[in-house]
């Protein structure tokens, strides 16, 4: 038994064994092949902030593989208000085969999977989003062919998404660039194989993949105007996309604020391939869940 809080809990060689199952369960998803890998399995999903893919992907996951997903809102289960976490978690590990929290809290997460029985998935934290990352490594092999020695370029806030990021491009061999305001660099110590350069311009020269995400996460609506104000030259234009690659590819992990980050010709061009990724979310956490659970 073992849980996926973060891109780090699994090696090199075990990310990509689970691409190459999502590859498998996504082609034999499209040629409309039935499979039964997790028949009587049942995972719960705590969401402690609102979804869209997230939820859907999992739950539709659970049911193409044969099990089933029960969605638990925050305020039944009170995890950490209402009732302990390790409360929370010794509970429903009685009932549930795995657990997907969308949580507010890293520690919350890291507290559940401590005292949990069953595997635990974070679908979502203030530090990582390693469902998304799997999903995004997915999406550029699916359009580049390979992950090793592509060049990815992340222009914005050093958020969640961009933290998991930077640890599947360093696990996988993407040669990584995160462009951002000084003030909001990562800490390049502890990825010393990702590239930071503050001018948006130089840094995506070149790359083969342009990521961004939104200025302001749940929870920082209070820094809005200062954040917006910030970002404001890193937002990606079809002039910014014009000095990457001629065959770069647009990703976001959605939702996305047009005309903020993005502009809205880049989100509708033939480069993007957004709603790939969002697809792929339902077939990488496919072959994690079946990895976890068989």
């Amino acid at each position: 038994m073992r849980h996926f809080l973060n891109i780090s809990d699994f090696s090199p060689q075990e990310l990509i064994d689970l691409l190459n199952l999502a590859d498998q369960l996504k082609a034999q998803s499209k040629a409309g092949q039935k499979t039964t890998l997790l028949d009587g399995k049942t995972l719960g999903m705590i969401f402690q902030k609102p979804s869209n893919r997230t939820r859907l992907s999992f739950e539709v996951g659970m049911t193409q593989l044969g099990g089933q997903a029960i969605y638990l809102r925050d305020e039944e289960v009170g995890m950490g208000t209402r009732e302990p976490v390790w409360d929370v978690s010794r509970t429903l590990s009685r009932y549930l085969d795995a657990v997907m929290i969308r949580a507010k809290s890293h520690d919350d997460i890291e507290t559940f999977a401590q005292f949990s029985k069953v595997p635990v998935i974070n679908g979502l934290s203030d530090m990582s989003h390693p469902c998304q990352a799997l999903a995004d490594m997915m999406t550029i092999r699916e359009h580049k062919g390979v992950l090793d020695g592509v060049s990815l370029c992340y222009l914005g806030d050093v958020n969640n998404v961009c933290v998991s990021l930077m640890t599947a491009a360093t696990f996988l061999g993407v040669q990584m660039t995160v462009s951002c305001p000084k003030d909001y660099a990562p800490m390049t110590e502890a990825f010393p194989s990702i590239r930071f350069v503050e001018d948006p311009k130089v840094a995506i020269q070149g790359a083969d993949v342009v990521y961004t995400d939104v200025w302001v996460s749940m929870g920082q609506e209070a820094q809005a105007e200062e954040r917006i104000d910030a970002f404001s030259e890193y937002a990606v234009t079809s002039e910014l996309m014009a000095l990457a690659a001629p065959d770069a590819i647009f990703m976001h992990c959605l939702p996305a604020r047009r005309d903020f980050e993005v502009t809205n010709d880049v989100m509708e061009s033939a480069q993007s391939v957004v709603f790939d990724q969002a697809e792929n979310r339902l077939h990488a956490q496919k072959a994690l869940l079946v990895t976890l659970l068989k």
